[in-house]
């Protein structure tokens, strides 16, 4: 464990913002984590326990302790007639998981593919694309107390998982750390592919794998989104904002081309993308900003914006967006 003081978090974050942690801290166990716990530094610190930072917008400096997790275990628990059980470190990369479930044969990741981040902040954010949520295949979630340094294991039912959304980041906020994810994968997959045009990508492969949705995932969210690597981004910044059926019924009204989805609820789910491109948004820029030309859902780094370009101009999206439809819509990434 090697602490790092004044450290920047320029390779911590993928908005590609340079902003410094006066202390950055990675560890490899349990057992290591649970001795940073105990130090003066960080009881006299705020905590920051971070992934990948493909979620993050830092808007400063931030005065205090950035734990970053670098167990990276993957070991098959259990299994059933229908299922294999997997447990896996909050440290290794997300999609590295889903290429080694794919290569495997084992349905339940094929969906989610190519997202950025960590296992560990995936089971925090409730990560989702094309009609899946992560929490759909997880079983268990493995978590130090910060206060305490005593391990919980999280049931999934005691998750209190959401749209973009977990326990981790309501009533539990900053009071755990996770460190390893139990997943559920199926033995034989149950394709999801009636979200966006995922079942067209893949009308003609017979016999359709897992792999073969894997790659056409992959595929289409290349051709929408950016390389952080390339024009520094969040992936999604919003998300796609619930409406009560009434509201959406007088918007069809007069937005006959609308997409939307029927959500749990009585509630329908539109696009955040379309919204924010009928507010004529695409391909605009503020100050250093940008909204990404491909995807209007996608704020980009284009010329050495600062944290506030960034701010400044999802604001006035969101009340462009309110004051055409009505319609309120969130950030998805986290400010710091």
């Amino acid at each position: 464990m090697k602490i790092e003081e004044n450290y920047s978090l320029l390779n911590h974050n993928t908005f590609g913002i340079d902003v410094k942690a006066r202390y950055f801290v990675e560890y490899h166990s349990v057992a290591e984590l649970v001795e940073l716990l105990q130090m003066d530094m960080v009881k006299q610190h705020p905590l920051l326990a971070i992934g990948s930072g493909s979620n993050l917008l830092f808007t400063k400096n931030f005065d205090g302790v950035v734990i970053h997790s670098k167990i990276c275990c993957y070991e098959t628990i259990r299994e059933t007639d229908k299922h294999i059980y997997v447990r896996v470190g909050s440290g290794v990369v997300w999609d590295d998981f889903c290429a080694t479930v794919a290569e495997r044969g084992l349905g339940g990741t094929e969906n989610l593919s190519y997202i950025p981040g960590e296992v560990g902040a995936s089971a925090v954010q409730n990560i989702g694309a094309y009609g899946v949520e992560v929490a759909d295949i997880i079983s268990h979630v493995e978590t130090v107390e910060i206060a305490t340094g005593k391990t919980r294991l999280f049931d999934v039912s005691e998750c209190e998982y959401g749209y973009r959304t977990s326990i981790f980041k309501t009533t539990l906020k900053n009071q755990y750390v996770v460190t390893a994810v139990e997943f559920r994968l199926d033995k034989i997959p149950q394709f999801k592919l009636d979200y966006g045009n995922l079942s067209e990508s893949v009308a003609s492969i017979n016999p359709l794998t897992v792999k073969a949705v894997r790659d056409a995932v992959i595929a289409i969210r290349k051709s929408k989104l950016p390389e952080p690597s390339k024009l520094g981004n969040a992936g999604s910044f919003f998300k796609n904002p619930l409406i009560a059926e009434s509201h959406f019924n007088q918007l069809r009204r007069q937005y006959t081309t609308m997409p939307f989805y029927r959500a749990d609820g009585g509630l329908v789910k539109i696009p955040a993308a379309w919204l924010i491109e009928q507010c004529g948004w695409k391909g605009k820029t503020f100050g250093g900003a940008g909204v990404y030309e491909k995807q209007p859902l996608v704020l980009i780094n284009k010329n050495n914006a600062t944290a506030g370009d960034i701010c400044l101009l999802a604001d006035a999206i969101c009340k462009s967006v309110s004051n055409k439809f009505g319609i309120t819509i969130e950030p998805e990434v986290n400010y710091i």
